[in-house]
């Protein structure tokens, strides 16, 4: 039987502890050998502090430029990141590292959890 990762939208990775603040990259999920990743979902949850002033992210080959300076409750609210409307997105090859990049962060030091969610081909 095929693994649910190749036969259904699955939480393939979850990653606490991720930097909201310093611009940079974190590696959120790494695509397995003879495999494609075709992000559908990020969700950001369980912020340590405001993400105010966090205006600019973005995750490889799928979004860029998200804005989550209104989540500005910690650890109580959640926001799905979708792919978006009539926009083509490249897969991820096997052996890419899924990344979300803080181009410009949270004005205060924050932190989150992100699950990834896609599936595999």
């Amino acid at each position: 039987m095929a693994a649910l990762e190749t036969l259904a939208l699955t939480k393939l990775a979850t990653v606490s502890g991720v930097n909201m603040q310093t611009a940079g990259s974190t590696t959120l999920y790494t695509v397995p050998a003879g495999r494609t990743f075709i992000p559908v979902m990020v969700v950001i949850r369980n912020t340590s502090a405001s993400l105010a002033g966090g205006t600019s992210y973005s995750f490889t080959n799928f979004r860029s430029g998200v804005d989550l300076s209104g989540m500005t409750t910690p650890s109580t609210s959640y926001r799905a990141i979708l792919a978006t409307d009539n926009t083509s997105f490249t897969v991820c090859a096997a052996g890419t590292a899924f990344q979300i990049t803080v181009t410009t962060g949270s004005t205060a030091a924050a932190t989150a959890t992100i699950d990834v969610w896609g599936y595999l081909v």
